[in-house]
Formats: structure tokens, sequence, C-alpha cells
């Protein structure tokens, strides 16, 4: 399995240097490029095409939380953790907006830097444990609300071909099922992915009955 590659950006060289140290004592996890400010974090990611960055919330020039929506438009997969003294719920959240998948605060424990990284490079979200409860409920709560848009935005064949793949019906079934071609279907899918940020079958499904979508017969 190919390691981790990280993007460590941070104005304070010490700050910098020691959270180098740590990430470089974990198996499977690469920096690939360091930064003191927001602009040349962009260029080494541009570069390097790192699998998570880690950025300063408030670094000059270009804050960690202006670097965020840039990165997204170099490189949709990179997956941006904000490292930051603040707790209060005001940072978070316009951490969440921004665009980031984690939050870190920087008096947590060592192995949580090493919990969160792994965490975010397999496509989940982190949030350090010292944020508050409410913080973390507001989020999940608003992540909940945009989705279930997302989701009754979708077109009444969407939603078929969602119930169908939901059923364990391969393309060629619905295909028949709809009376529409193979292809037809396959564009459904990827739209349906594509909307629902999901990347795979086993993801649209377990998001579908998760939300309550669709039920799923057992």
């Amino acid at each position: 399995m190919p390691p981790i590659r990280i993007v460590l950006a941070d104005d304070h060289t010490l700050v910098r240097a020691g959270i180098r140290s740590l990430l470089q004592g974990f198996s499977g996890i690469e920096v690939v490029g360091e930064a003191e400010d927001g602009f040349t974090a962009l260029r080494i990611a541009a570069a390097r095409r790192p699998d998570v960055v880690l950025l300063d919330i408030g670094m000059p020039g270009m804050s960690g939380l202006e670097v965020v929506p840039r990165l997204s438009k170099i490189d949709s997969s990179i997956r941006a953790v904000m490292l930051s003294i603040h707790k209060a719920e005001e940072y978070v959240l316009e951490a969440l907006r921004a665009g980031a998948v984690g939050y870190l605060v920087k008096d947590s424990a060592v192995a949580e830097l090493e919990i969160a990284v792994r965490a975010v490079a397999r496509g989940e979200t982190y949030l350090s444990p010292a944020i508050s409860r409410a913080v973390v409920h507001e989020y999940i709560g608003r992540s909940s609300a945009v989705m279930h848009d997302t989701l009754a935005a979708l077109t009444p064949r969407q939603r078929e071909v969602l119930q169908l793949v939901v059923m364990g019906n391969t393309s060629k079934e619905i295909a028949q099922q709809l009376g529409v071609s193979y292809r037809t279907v396959e564009v459904h899918r990827m739209h349906l992915m594509r909307r629902l940020n999901v990347h795979d079958s086993a993801s649209l499904v377990r998001l579908a009955v998760g939300l309550g979508l669709v039920v799923r017969n057992e």
C-alpha cells in the first residue's frame, strides 16, 4: 500500500519541525513538502499532489482558511486538516464551511495526530475530542440537512435507479426492468455518485439506506 503523502504548512518553524518529526515516525506516512505560508502551500500541493494537507489556521498572507477552497480546485481528492490553538465554535465551523475535513487542536495528544491523518486519508472527517460536543452536533446536523436537500433534488428516474441499485440489481438488470439501454443506466449511476459525492456503488447504497431515502429489502 502506498504511503499517505502529506504537505505540512505552518508559519512557525519550530512547530513545523516538531510536527514533521512526529509524522515521520508513523509507519506509512510520508511528508512530501513543507510551507511557511498559504501561497507556498498551494504551490507545493499543485506540484506534489499530496493526499493530505495539514494547515495552520492563521498564517500570514493567506490563512489556512483561504487555502482550503483553493486546494479543491487543484485536486478535489486532496484532504485538508486544520491545525489550530483555537477550540471555539466559530473557528471550527468556519474551517468546516471552507471545506476542511479535519480540525486538530495543537495541544492534542501525539497519538491523535496519527489518528486524524489516517482517518481523513480514508475519506472520513476528524474533529479533535477537545472540540465541544455542541460543535460536532451542529456540524452533523448541517451536513445531514445539506445532503437531504441534495437527495431531494434527484429526478424521479434517478431515484428509481437508486432504489434498484440498493435492491442489489446490476446495471444490466436495471436496464431490462426500466426498458432503457445499459449505457443509460451507467450514466445515471455516474450522475448519482457525482451528485452525492461517493465513488462506488457500495457507498451509494450505504448513503441511501442510512439517510432513509430508500428501504432495502432483506
